[in-house]
């Protein structure tokens, strides 16, 4: 019974040998991810993603790295511009491992490194730039400090992305004096807007007013038009109405008992006539005939046919 003991015993620690050897051996590396072998002490390898054996208790995972894109805030730093205002800034740092040998034995600890190197480097971008020109030009003194940390840690087999101010803190009195500012650019705009506006408008009034000159001046002239065209066709129709109504008289005097309407037409005119001028003057002017009124219209129905006759002579 102790000899079965002590076998099972053995058996077990054999076991558990050998389950310790195969975990030191086998290592599964995930996506996107190396791991620096060393062996006895000094670098043999870097292993890529998948499954790999190690020599048990020679070789052993020294480092683990991760491929992926890091992201690492960057402590506020204090900051003097190039006008002598100081300025507190907050950024966001993005990384990548490249080279996972280099990122282990090329600098302790890479990203704090980073992390530092931004802050002195952003120190030094700031103080080259006035304080106007820090919120102006946000996009250029990130591309000026990803230059010069991407320069500096290429050694260390990091790969810097991107760089981007998160915040800018300005001292109180700073603040006060860019808001009035502010206040009195937004004032300027404001009157140089008002007095567009304005001038935009007197351009459009005197613009209708003009217009409307041209307008009353161009009705004028076609009512102008319209009436002489209306003048002219009067006295056209008038016309030919009364060569009509004439040419119609001289047809009915040609008709029998033509004539004798003629003379009393006249005989009523003429009569109608003196009767006016009785009425409007003092003097008074008789004919020799006055009791031989037919007499005398028989002497203007001549004088009539004898002018009659000299017209169609020709």
């Amino acid at each position: 019974m102790e000899e079965l003991s002590i076998g099972n015993i053995l058996a077990i620690g054999f076991a558990l040998v050998a389950v310790v050897t195969i975990a030191k051996s086998a290592r599964i590396v995930p996506q996107r991810s190396n791991y620096v072998i060393e062996r006895l002490g000094k670098y043999s390898r870097t292993l890529d993603s998948g499954f790999h054996l190690l020599i048990p208790f020679i070789d052993k995972v020294a480092y683990q790295h991760t491929l992926k894109e890091e992201v690492i805030d960057v402590e506020r730093q204090n900051c003097v511009t190039k006008d002598n205002i100081q300025v507190g800034i907050n950024g966001v740092l993005y990384m990548q491992v490249v080279d996972a040998h280099k990122a282990s034995y090329g600098i302790n600890n890479y990203r704090y490194a980073a992390s530092q190197l931004a802050q002195t480097t952003m120190r030094s971008v700031i103080g080259q730039t006035d304080l106007d020109k820090t919120f102006e030009e946000r996009a250029k003194i990130n591309e000026d400090v990803v230059m010069a940390l991407d320069e500096a840690a290429t050694p260390w087999g990091i790969k810097v992305l991107r760089y981007e101010i998160s915040d800018i803190e300005l001292p109180a009195s700073i603040k006060d004096a860019l808001e009035q500012q502010m206040r009195a650019e937004r004032e300027r705009r404001a009157a140089i807007a008002k007095s567009e506006g304005e001038r935009q408008a007197m351009i459009n009034v005197s613009e209708g007013q003009k217009q409307e000159v041209i307008n009353h001046s161009e009705g004028d002239k076609m009512r102008q038009i319209n009436e002489a065209e209306g003048r002219a066709r009067e006295i056209e129709l008038i016309a030919e109405a009364t060569a009509a109504g004439l040419r119609l008289i001289a047809a009915a005097i040609q008709e029998p008992g033509g004539k004798d309407a003629v003379n009393l037409r006249v005989a009523e005119q003429y009569v109608k006539e003196f009767g006016n001028l009785a009425k409007t003057n003092n003097t008074m002017i008789v004919p020799a005939e006055l009791a031989n009124i037919g007499g005398a219209v028989a002497g203007l129905t001549e004088i009539l046919g004898a002018a009659r006759v000299k017209q169609v002579a020709p």
